[in-house]
């Protein structure tokens, strides 16, 4: 064999496995058509993600963490409000609990963790190639790259996002709406700072969130997500910087005074899919090829690190004793420790987005009664102050910063 697994798939999540096995000696072969040159680039993606507190002892972990230190922003208290109106929500963690997490911009994130794969002796990463053909075989699994050569490995990992070519040759059954919503993304400076808190502001057409980013020579910045009508999302790219901008402001009722210095902004279509299984014959499914959900809880990104911790650990275990990697019983371990969790976040986030994002007088006395209930109840805010720092269920070893 070439290598222990094949990862199609190059990306955050991807990557991150692949460095991952790494730590623990295992070697892979990453495959990727895109271009370094266009992916890296400073105005490739334009978003910022939320690392749970969970997430970023599994980067800590394989040796990511110490290249990203100092460069994300703490997200030091969270604040949920229905539109302007008084009575929020505020999760802000005890003294010696620590952030719920970190703001990282996804540039950082997809550079620094390709330098950590190149880095990487175990890992064999081919970008700007694709693979003609894949033989998942009982004895293993045979790819056939377009620059001619034939690798080799046990195991194949489909990492390559929502519309994974693989799993839908594997036939793998996926349940999957759209929301009708369209996803603004970009970011700003404002006169105020943040304080480190992130800001979920609940209106009809959904959410508008604004996220906490460092400081930099001019001043306070933030990202933004703001969740408009998918008829809308036309006219609000068209608008120009000031106009983007006077309409963001109104809807914060200026609490971070003036804004100023928009980065160009980018649109995405909000859906959900979640895939019936995430594991075939000699094939794992990771990331965004086994779930997406509505960015409202910011948990995505949380999901697919989880996926490679917990891959990574029953790989390495199975590695350990001698097991074939690509063997069924170890490959249901993995189904079984991902399957639960994956679709009860799943059906949480989808249960948020129906709920918050219904219009009219009803919806947003359901809001504020939802804000109020959690506010009155202990335990229901802890549990989704767990939620945002990824520590509900039980925890893969390599999320909880051990070596397996």
């Amino acid at each position: 064999m070439d290598s222990d697994v094949i990862i199609l798939g190059g990306g955050l999540v991807g990557a991150t496995l692949a460095v991952a096995l790494d730590t623990h000696g295992l070697s892979s072969i990453v495959i990727d058509p895109a271009d370094p040159a266009v992916t890296l680039a400073a105005g490739f993606d334009g978003r910022a993600s939320a690392v749970a507190s969970a997430s970023g002892r599994l980067l800590d972990a394989i040796g990511v963490g110490a290249r990203l230190a100092g460069q994300g922003c703490a997200i030091c208290g969270i604040r949920v409000s229905d539109g302007l109106e008084p009575g929020a929500l505020d999760f802000e963690p005890d003294a010696d609990d620590g952030a719920l997490g970190t703001m990282y911009e996804n540039k950082l994130l997809r550079r620094t963790l390709f330098e950590a794969a190149q880095a990487a002796p175990g890992v064999d990463l081919r970008m700007q190639t694709r693979a003609t053909s894949v033989d998942r075989a009982a004895a293993g699994v045979t790819a056939t790259l377009d620059t001619g050569a034939v690798v080799r490995a046990p195991l194949l990992i489909a990492a390559e996002g929502r519309n994974s070519p693989t799993r839908e040759a594997a036939g793998i059954a996926v349940a999957r709406w759209s929301y009708d919503h369209t996803a603004i993304i970009g970011a700003f400076h404002h006169e105020r700072p943040h304080d480190n808190t992130a800001f979920e502001i609940f209106y009809p057409s959904g959410p508008f969130a604004l996220l906490p980013l460092p400081d930099d020579a001019i001043g306070h910045r933030s990202a933004i997500v703001w969740t408009v009508d998918a008829k809308d999302a036309a006219g609000m790219l068209k608008l120009g910087d000031r106009g983007f901008l006077a309409e963001a402001e109104k809807r914060m009722g200026g609490f971070l005074g003036t804004l100023s210095h928009a980065t160009p902004r980018a649109s995405y279509p909000l859906g959900f899919h979640h895939a019936a299984r995430i594991v075939g014959e000699r094939l794992a499914l990771v990331g965004d090829a086994a779930h997406g959900i509505h960015p409202i809880a910011g948990q995505g990104l949380n999901l697919g690190f989880r996926d490679v911790a917990t891959l990574a650990e029953v790989l390495v275990e199975g590695k350990r004793i001698g097991l074939d990697l690509g063997d069924a019983a170890l490959l249901a371990r993995y189904q079984h420790w991902r399957g639960l969790d994956t679709f009860m976040v799943a059906l949480a986030t989808d249960s948020l987005t129906r709920l918050f994002g219904i219009p009219g007088r009803t919806a947003s006395a359901v809001r504020r009664f939802g804000i109020s209930a959690v506010n009155a109840i202990p335990p229901l805010k802890e549990r989704f102050m767990a939620e945002a720092r990824g520590e509900s269920g039980d925890l893969p070893k390599l999320l909880q910063g051990l070596v397996v």
